[in-house]
């Protein structure tokens, strides 16, 4: 079909297309008069969800927002709101809603889970592409209770979203709370295992023993050093008692250097006799027995100091033994305060760790009670709802247009079928079609 015999078409059809035109307007125009009027309210919501919780300090991911916002979209349209709005405005009591409930479903179910239903398939909520603003929008025959739902939706959402925040931080807080319990019973049974160790063997936090005894142990080790070469020593004088006129202590004896000089000049005396008087004079004699009492002073003299050597031996092999067990003693006494330092180390450990524990899940039972006593929430309105002045619907205007659009289109499909049931020779290419024969001529029609 060329366009030539199309227009030929629409001329010998214009009548079919124009009677389905008007009567697709006409049956337009009148259900857009006969349907009532619907009113459109808006309630817009702004949600700032990119600065941080000013208790927990988190901020959500910019790639979080967009599943944040479609999140916050289906809690608005959740029958947990919904039913909330039923409540906030108390449809449920209403009797005509209650009869008309009777009416629809024969009292089965639950009046507000029915209301919250119908309220969810008026309901309208669009989110914005690129700010965090949502829009809640509710289509009712009264434009009063349309922009009242509107609001009670926006109302209710708010009220939701912080119990859906506040819910989870109770439930922490509860299970924080009771583990808290035998948190705190176990740091109070270590803080008194400690204390009674401490009670026990008399220590105290500052107690300052073990240096004590340690600086004790230093100088008993010391004091052993020093008598063990005491004792050498006067061992190895000891060994030299044999030569007792070389050993030191009777070269540096005044005693005995003066008995040596009386000594030498009694028997410088002697000589000057001998040669003088003889052998035999009584003053010879005499000498002689000074002289042999001088000797035996200074034997005796130098006895007595060989055998305080001796004496000194014994006594500081005595006192070595006597420091070597006071050593084993104070060893055995500083091992032990060690031990005991040790034991409270490990008990002051655990006493710490169970500390940290306790203090830890402390820490989260405030944040997670103060989140659950929280009354803040990151939701505003923006705009609320009011009356609207136009109605939302119908929109008799955009019907009209669109009737237009489809009656023309059915009228030209109703010409062009009717055409294909009952062809007719319209122009030339209607007959070169139909026939194989030449075209002669073309006879034109009369005026």
């Amino acid at each position: 079909m060329t366009f030539h015999q199309f227009l030929l078409i629409l001329r010998a059809r214009w009548l079919v297309v124009a009677c389905v035109l008007g009567t697709v307007v006409a049956t337009t125009l009148l259900v857009s008069v006969l349907l009532p009027r619907q009113y459109t309210a808006e309630t817009v919501l702004v949600i700032d969800a990119k600065s941080a919780d000013p208790i927990a300090g988190a901020i959500l991911p910019p790639q979080m927002m967009a599943g944040y916002m479609a999140t916050q979209v289906d809690i608005i349209n959740s029958n947990r709101v919904a039913e909330r709005v039923v409540a906030m405005l108390k449809l449920d009591e209403v009797p005509a809603v209650r009869e008309q409930w009777q009416a629809e479903a024969d009292g089965n179910g639950e009046l507000r889970v029915w209301l919250a239903e119908a309220l969810q398939k008026k309901l309208g909520v669009k989110p914005s592409r690129e700010s965090n603003v949502i829009t809640i929008a509710f289509t009712g025959s009264d434009p009063q209770f349309a922009a009242a739902v509107a609001n009670a939706f926006a109302q209710a959402y708010i009220e939701v979203n912080l119990e859906l925040k506040v819910e989870p931080a109770r439930q922490y807080a509860r299970w924080f709370d009771e583990q808290s319990v035998p948190l705190r019973e176990k740091v109070e049974a270590a803080q008194k295992r400690l204390s009674d160790y401490q009670l026990q063997h008399g220590i105290v936090p500052s107690d300052g023993r073990l240096d004590v005894e340690t600086t004790r142990l230093a100088e008993l080790s010391t004091q052993l050093v020093a008598a063990e070469g005491q004792r050498m020593e006067t061992r190895s004088r000891q060994g030299q008692a044999g030569a007792a006129d070389t050993m030191p202590e009777v070269l540096q004896s005044g005693l005995i250097q003066g008995l040596k000089a009386e000594l030498a000049r009694q028997e410088a005396t002697r000589e000057q006799l001998a040669s003088r008087v003889g052998k035999n004079h009584p003053d010879y004699t005499r000498i002689e027995a000074e002289i042999r009492s001088l000797r035996e002073r200074i034997g005796a003299e130098t006895q007595r100091i060989a055998s305080s050597i001796g004496s000194a031996t014994r006594s500081n092999l005595a006192r070595e033994a006597d420091l070597r067990a006071a050593l084993d003693a104070q060893k055995k006494r500083v091992l032990q305060l060690r031990e005991r330092r040790d034991q409270i180390a490990v008990l002051q450990r655990d006493v710490e760790s169970a500390q940290r524990a306790y203090d830890l899940v402390a820490q989260r039972l405030t944040q997670t009670s103060l989140e659950s006593r929280t009354q803040q929430t990151n939701i505003a309105v923006l705009a609320p709802a009011t009356s609207p002045l136009q109605h939302s619907s119908p929109r008799t205007a955009l019907n009209l247009a669109l009737a237009v659009f489809l009656g023309t289109l059915l009228g030209l499909g109703s010409a062009l079928l009717l055409e294909l049931v009952d062809q007719r020779v319209r122009g030339v290419e209607d007959i070169e079609q139909c026939s194989a024969a030449p075209l002669l001529g073309i006879i034109p029609s009369r005026a």
